[in-house]
């Protein structure tokens, strides 16, 4: 299969993950920064966007193996990456296999264990329930500061100060993604992330918000166990997308981690 990707800038190639629900469009709030230092390849995983689904996009495993087959394809083993909350999984993945250069991975799912799994699979799964049905009202309600924290609490630490049209184009990605419910239901009940990196000289930073209320702070003690080798960044004032909080601080994390590489 191959995946739906954009290209922006020149310099150093730096592939971007989105996470569950999302596009290339993901990466929005931060795409021209990073792209003014590198040269930015933003994927659309299978199901989401312009990619086509297939048989085992409803999987964690057979998202990350879609994730390797385009690295290969596209002779970028060995290319700095980025991802983003399930994306932040398939990095940590991708290092584990050793098919990555540097990798920042922002509020990884995959480290949640008992109740966590319920309160995971629940709370999202009301969530997109809630978004579809909102369907065609979503750009109207984005643009209202009020409603925007009401849909976006357990995403964002400040929703009411995010771009509307940021907050209209993810929702309505989310609503649109025809594998939400296979992935919600396969994360929640998955094995959870295994480590380490395969090569453990090459730099893994792994970024979380400290309001994080979908992967809960907790779980970042379980990330840096199963990679010891990486470093921990927290965002303050920060929930479940520190680019859509934290952009100026995601930015600079993310080039000064690829710098050494």
């Amino acid at each position: 299969m191959s995946l739906n990707f954009v290209r922006r800038g020149q310099g150093p190639r730096l592939l971007l993950v989105h996470g569950l629900g999302g596009t290339w469009r993901s990466w929005s709030t931060i795409l021209p920064a990073l792209s003014q230092a590198r040269e930015v390849i933003a994927l659309e995983l299978p199901g989401h966007g312009e990619t086509p689904a297939a048989a085992d996009s409803g999987t964690f495993a057979g998202l990350a193996d879609s994730v390797e087959r385009f690295i290969l394809e596209q002779d970028l083993e060995g290319v700095d990456i980025v991802g983003s909350s399930l994306g932040a999984r398939i990095v940590l993945e991708m290092a584990r296999r050793g098919r990555v250069g540097a990798t920042v991975a922002l509020d990884p799912g995959g480290f949640w264990r008992g109740w966590e799994r319920t309160y995971f699979r629940t709370t999202l799964g009301a969530s997109i329930h809630l978004v579809r049905a909102l369907g065609p009202a979503l750009p109207t309600l984005s643009r209202s500061a009020v409603t925007r924290s009401a849909l976006l609490a357990q995403l964002s630490a400040r929703p009411w100060r995010l771009d509307d049209e940021v907050v209209a184009t993810e929702l309505q990605s989310f609503a649109r993604t025809k594998t939400f419910d296979a992935l919600v239901r396969d994360l929640a009940a998955a094995p959870e992330q295994k480590g380490p990196a395969a090569h453990p000289s090459r730099p893994i930073v792994i970024g979380w918000g400290r309001q994080d209320r979908l992967c809960l702070p907790r779980q970042a003690a379980r990330a840096q166990e199963a990679f010891p080798s990486a470093k921990l960044h927290w965002f303050s004032k920060c929930g479940h997308f520190p680019m859509w909080d934290r952009p100026k601080e995601t930015v600079q994390l993310i080039l000064e981690t690829t710098a050494a590489t």
